[in-house]
């Protein structure tokens, strides 16, 4: 059982990323935001950035979402920004299923998918907010990052192929994937 979490920034493409991985694999997925609370969606909405007050129940929602799909015994995909190293530790807390796959993008490109979209709450201007914010994924948290510029099949293969390799190193080291963290699949 494997809980992936699509990570990143908004516009690096955790939605259309993960869609393509619950396609693939044919796991239950779900959208991180359509857990925030209408005062966090009108919040964003109005160019102001979360902070940690408005994180933690957003978090904990989720966190109890992963926690009932490893109680039912189905591997699953959310996306979340998880941007700081503390937010991860809480969706991580008690769930052993959890893998984060931390998409990348360069900010010219974040800008312009960011400027492009017309159906997202989440305005061009809170971009640079949640670059100041980010704490990329570490060495010894379970996943890996992806280079997310290229083409979604593209991404998907990158993804799959080191959510393979973890699973080999899991079996083999016991690691939890803590190895391919350090690495990124490009």
């Amino acid at each position: 059982m494997t809980t992936v979490v699509v990570m990143g920034v908004s516009g690096v493409g955790k939605s259309v990323v993960a869609q393509a991985l619950a396609e693939s694999t044919g796991w239950k997925m779900v959208e991180g935001d359509d857990f925030h609370s209408a005062a966090n969606v009108e919040k964003m909405r109005s160019g102001q950035p979360l902070d940690d007050e408005d994180r933690w129940p957003w978090l904990q929602s989720i966190a109890d979402w992963i926690g009932e799909q490893e109680r039912a015994g189905h591997s699953s995909i959310v996306t979340c920004s998880a941007l700081k190293r503390r937010y991860r530790d809480l969706l991580r807390e008690e769930h052993p299923s959890v893998r984060f796959c931390q998409l990348d993008v360069a900010t010219a490109s974040l800008q312009a998918r960011m400027k492009a979209r017309t159906d997202h709450f989440m305005p061009p201007s809170l971009l640079h907010s949640q670059l100041r914010t980010l704490e990329p994924l570490e060495a010894d948290e379970p996943g890996g990052r992806v280079n997310a510029e290229s083409d979604v099949p593209t991404v998907l293969r990158r993804i799959l192929h080191a959510l393979a390799r973890e699973a080999g190193e899991t079996d083999s080291t016991g690691s939890g994937g803590a190895a391919t963290a350090s690495r990124e699949a490009s």
